[in-house]
């Protein structure tokens, strides 16, 4: 029976069991992180612990230390016996009582499943969505439990004919990010991607290709997307490569695909 880790113990998905009035579940307080597990091991594990400790300090919401998280994790991926997957992890502030203001001492809820990683995608073709990115703001730099605007975008998107949408920024002139991906453009040879300014999530593996020198952050229109040399939505999960995008064909470039899914399995 597949296992799952619960505020410190393991314990079988099917009897899994969420206070109804935990925060996460009523007001969406919490975060999250979705990580890569590959022969074993989580890739680029440091990097998702330090995203997490950024929105904890942000959102004031207590996190267990990192040597718990790692127990936790090692503990849940040896109970299942799978070596190859993704991890989702979720802190929520824990129960409260009704209302909006959080309680003065409160009992966060770590829970942590695995699942098997999705097949690749076939390239995608990308619709611009009505909903926005606000970089001005400090929750756009977290996973938190809120993802609204991603999911109407997306839905957007699919009633538009399209697979995934691509969100501007506040001023509604740059490219911003996808509904669940941090988009990468080729241009002259060179990977770009847009700012944290513009809206975009500090992904993890779009900070290693950056620190790898391999990307660079760059403002984006949606104007110049269209002489884009390829492009590609990227996740700590998966490359996808993009065939369009608000119906303007772009090329495939396998040669660079390949080098950004070396990368994906790097740490």
């Amino acid at each position: 029976m597949k296992q799952a880790w619960l505020n410190g113990r393991l314990c079988p998905v099917a009897q899994l069991c969420i206070d109804p009035a935990d925060r996460g579940f009523t007001l969406g307080d919490g975060l999250f992180e979705t990580m890569n597990l590959h022969q074993g091991r989580v890739l680029r594990l440091h990097a998702h612990l330090s995203r997490l400790a950024e929105g904890a300090a942000l959102l004031h919401l207590p996190m267990p230390g990192e040597p718990e998280i790692r127990h936790a994790l090692s503990s849940l991926i040896a109970a299942n016996g799978e070596t190859e997957g993704a991890l989702r992890l979720t802190l929520t502030r824990g129960a409260g009582p009704r209302g909006i203001i959080p309680p003065a001492n409160p009992q966060p809820t770590l829970l942590i499943t695995q699942a098997p990683r999705a097949a690749a995608l076939p390239p995608c073709a990308l619709h611009i969505s009505r909903y926005r990115r606000d970089g001005a703001s400090p929750l756009s730099r977290v996973k938190h439990l809120n993802y609204l605007p991603q999911i109407l975008s997306r839905i957007e998107a699919q009633e538009a004919g399209a697979d995934d949408a691509l969100l501007l920024s506040s001023d509604d002139l740059h490219i911003a990010e996808a509904s669940a991906a941090s988009l990468i453009v080729l241009q002259d040879e060179r990977l770009l991607t847009p700012p944290l300014m513009d809206g975009a999530l500090p992904g993890t593996v779009r900070a290693a290709l950056i620190a790898a020198g391999l990307c660079h952050e760059f403002r984006l229109t949606t104007a110049s997307l269209m002489g884009a040399e390829a492009a590609w939505l990227v996740s700590s999960l998966s490359i996808r490569e993009v065939k369009s995008i608000k119906g303007h064909a772009l090329p495939l470039r396998p040669d660079w695909t390949a080098r950004l899914n070396a990368a994906l399995f790097t740490d």
